[in-house]
């Protein structure tokens, strides 16, 4: 079979095809070095084959689902690239959005086109900057651009402006749980600003291996990406996905990037060896891709690190060597995607036609001034006003649920009742409604509201329950007082309607009242449950458990 390398916009009448890009044609060398790396591409993997059919056995023996103690220990490091929400893309004017119609956002200048020359956009920096600060980093007062250089069909320009030697942000740090109630702080070496790549997708295969063709779609060519290293700190894969899950929350609450792993906002790449405990040594680096969920990123890391167990200690060492792996989510297992027989060489060079990126004080203090509540922040209040450190967590899990959280105190509403309201009923509706926080029409000062009609003693939590239906539907948010008495819904406190329910119940339910007074105490549950009955729910439970009580003991001569 051939493997070609097509666009989107290829006329299907051109033979042999071309990489097209709005009516433009790539020229001929490329397409020449793209049918050459599929050519090689393919060798590469039929020549390995052989020898991962040796390794499989091996493999197999670690399972993805447990990590027993041996005399090795993890060491993890993890790559994130994340796509900043600017409106417009890095160095060019084209728009910053996902999706839309193949090869619609795209310029000369994404294009790498001769003549063009990139922009830098200044939101790109700030956001660059506030993620930085955001994690604790110094901020480089003069930085500079290079071009990584290489080829692959998905990069127009044959080289992607990053920054190399001088990173924008480094020495950071962010603390994570690790789980075992206790709480790590993973270093950050560095943050770095780049551009996206495009995207190759491959018809009639998941990948390049079997294809029959490869489309380039060039939209997120240029898009700005910020690249979050941290350093090998990690000791698992739960570490791992925690550090992640906690990295994606801070980038959603600064409000630069909405970490959608779905839709490719949020890449992860992490880098795994194990080595004798006790030694400080790094042990042989393997690198896994093809992580789209932090579920993937911990169960990848977890198999890894068994399959590199199990090779070190069946002296089997040589099957441990540096190389890329790819996640196979369907089998649970990584496999070989290409060997590192040396370091890349991508032939860095200052970027020729960008300046040096100069960062004063007064914007970092600016930036530094617009600071929101991180993540950290807010739990700690959160735990400040009265929540377990589990309850702070939940809350602060989502950006729009600590929003709706606070906008509910604000309204007046006791922290524990609302905590206990929105983690429960509301989080389990919009669940099952698949809304966001945001889409809800039971508005906080509703919420808090509703909860100071049951402090206050005017309708009751089993009333309030019933409801929250309605009110989920918008319904009460004016007046809600009015709206639960003209549902006659206000709870029965006073003691003359009361006695007159409980005795109405008692005369109705004689042959229980007899058997209640022969000894069967338990009954007090039947005769709360008529009494309830009888008043739809509205009786006082604090009252009513008092005078039932009251009138039990009298009707039994006590």
């Amino acid at each position: 079979m051939a493997c070609r390398v097509s666009s989107w916009l290829r006329p299907h009448h051109l033979h042999p095809p071309r990489l097209a890009v709005l009516g433009r044609f790539l020229p001929e060398r490329v397409q020449h070095e793209a049918h050459a790396h599929a050519r090689v591409t393919r060798r590469f993997h039929t020549c390995r084959t052989a020898s991962s059919a040796a390794q499989l056995a091996t493999e197999q023996q670690a399972t993805p689902n447990s990590q027993p103690e041996t005399d090795y220990e993890a060491v993890v490091g993890i790559e994130c690239h994340v796509q900043l929400n600017t409106r417009t893309k890095a160095f060019c004017a084209c728009p910053n959005q996902y999706g839309g119609e193949p090869n619609s956002h795209i310029c000369p200048v994404c294009l790498g086109h001769p003549g063009t020359l990139p922009v830098l956009n200044a939101a790109v920096v700030d956001k660059a900057v506030l993620t930085g600060l955001a994690l604790g980093c110094s901020i480089a007062r003069h930085s500079i651009f290079s071009r990584k250089q290489y080829f692959y069909p998905d990069l127009p320009k044959g080289y992607q402006i990053s920054q190399h030697d001088t990173p924008l942000a480094y020495n950071g740090s962010l603390e994570i749980d690790a789980g075992d109630g206790t709480r790590r702080r993973i270093g950050i070496t560095r943050v770095h600003v780049e551009e996206d790549a495009g995207k190759l997708v491959y018809v009639g295969a998941q990948a390049l291996t079997g294809a029959a063709s490869a489309q380039a779609d060039y939209n997120r060519a240029g898009v700005p990406l910020l690249e979050v290293v941290s350093e090998p700190d990690m000791r698992s894969g739960q570490e791992a996905a925690a550090y992640g899950a906690e990295l994606r929350r801070l980038l959603r609450y600064i409000g630069v990037s909405n970490g959608n792993m779905a839709e490719g906002s949020l890449r992860c790449d992490v880098n795994v060896s194990v080595r004798p405990r006790g030694t400080t040594a790094l042990g042989t680096k393997v690198e896994v891709k093809n992580l789209n969920s932090f579920n993937s990123v911990q169960r990848a890391i977890q198999f890894e690190i068994e399959r590199q167990v199990t090779a070190l200690s069946s002296g089997a060492e040589h099957e441990v060597v540096v190389e890329t792996r790819v996640w196979d989510e369907a089998a649970a297992r990584t496999r070989t995607m290409r060997k590192k027989e040396g370091q890349a060489d991508y032939r860095f060079f200052p970027e020729p036609d960008l300046p040096p990126l100069e960062v004063s004080e007064e914007t970092i203090a600016r930036i530094q001034a617009s600071m929101p509540e991180l993540p950290q922040e807010k739990r700690a209040r959160f735990e400040g006003l009265g929540l377990s450190p589990y309850d702070a967590h939940v809350l602060c899990d989502d950006l729009a649920v600590a929003g709706y959280f606070d906008a509910a105190l604000e309204a007046g509403a006791s922290p524990k009742p609302a905590a206990n309201w929105i983690m429960g009923d509301i989080m389990a509706h919009c669940k099952e409604a698949h809304l966001g926080m945001d889409d809800l029409l039971l508005t906080p000062t509703t919420l808090a509201k509703l909860l100071g009609l049951i402090e206050k003693g005017t309708i009751s939590g089993k009333i309030a329950k019933d409801l929250l239906p309605d009110l989920l539907q918008g319904k009460g948010s004016g007046d809600l007082l009015a709206y639960v008495e003209a549902k006659g819904l206000i709870q029965i406190s006073d003691e003359g309607a009361l006695l007159d329910i409980i005795n109405n119940v008692l005369e109705s339910n004689s042959k229980q009242l007899e058997q209640y007074k022969q000894g069967k105490t338990k009954l007090q549950g039947f005769f709360v449950g008529q009494v309830m009955k009888e008043s739809r729910g509205r009786a006082n439970p604090g009252e009513l458990q008092r005078l039932l009580m009251q009138r039990l003991a009298e009707e039994a001569g006590q």
